[in-house]
């Protein structure tokens, strides 16, 4: 198990120093930001929805190794997924960093975030731009808080 903690521990650290889909997205049609007030991280989706489908999606923002990386990874993961496709795969996340969920739910890469679970404070950290990403899907104007 120490073993797959060192590569999951790795795996964050890589997403946190070298994101990936950093940066606005001109073409977007969507777009949300977030603020954790507890540690100061902040997050902005952008996404270009067709068709009821991601077809883009990038982020901008400040924060942790854990924010970082949750945001890099969330973008990669909803790319050319529906809307419920996402709904569901914001539960199953949701689920995993809370320790809420029942067994082990499926989430491929993302599943390197289950220990996360285990600090309640990093929590926040890890769901911030999921959190971003539903309300740029749902059109929100307000920004979404973590608290």
């Amino acid at each position: 198990m120490t073993d797959l903690r060192e590569l999951y521990q790795e795996v964050i650290l890589d997403h946190g120093r070298r994101p990936r889909n950093f940066g606005e997205l001109p073409e977007a049609n969507r777009h949300a930001e977030g603020y954790n007030p507890l540690c100061g991280d902040t997050a902005r989706v952008f996404l270009n929805l067709d068709g009821g489908v991601v077809k883009d999606a990038r982020f901008l923002g400040k924060g942790c190794s854990i924010s970082t990386a949750s945001a890099s990874m969330m973008t990669e993961a909803v790319k050319g997924k529906t809307l419920a496709e996402i709904e569901a795969l914001f539960t199953r996340f949701h689920g995993l960093v809370t320790g809420t969920a029942q067994g082990v739910p499926e989430l491929g890469k993302l599943t390197v975030f289950a220990g996360v679970s285990e600090f309640p404070v990093r929590v926040k950290c890890a769901s911030l731009p999921w959190h971003t990403l539903k309300a740029a899907l749902d059109g929100s104007r307000a920004p979404v808080s973590t608290e």
